[in-house]
């Protein structure tokens, strides 16, 4: 029985570069503890980046073999400055695993 394959990537209109697909590692208690236990790293995301994009993004950075990627799409919170409501810009999450020989170190 054969594997199933992934679907082609979308041609996207925008082409990004690995450093404007990653803007930031996301180092949090939970995050420590996933890299820790299960080799897993949260980083924020271009809104418009593809798990394909992710996926290469690290490999290119960071010299690293991607097991897998899973992306989220987080909403902005609302937020009150002095007498007025405002509302926080909307981002996008990853949550990538690497193989189990491959680590990323942030500190």
């Amino acid at each position: 029985m054969s594997r199933i394959q992934p679907p082609p990537p979308k041609a996207s209109k925008l082409q990004l570069e690995p450093h404007q697909i990653l803007l930031r590692p996301l180092v949090t208690e939970k995050g420590v503890h996933r890299a820790t236990r299960n080799n897993q790293y949260a980083f924020e995301i271009h809104r418009e980046a593809t798990k394909f994009d992710v996926k290469r993004a690290v490999e290119e950075l960071f010299d690293v073999k991607v097991a897998k990627v899973r992306t989220q799409k987080r909403k902005g919170k609302m937020r009150r400055y002095r007498f007025r409501y405002g509302r926080t810009a909307d981002w996008k999450k990853a949550i990538v695993q690497l193989h189990e020989d491959h680590r990323i170190d942030f500190f």
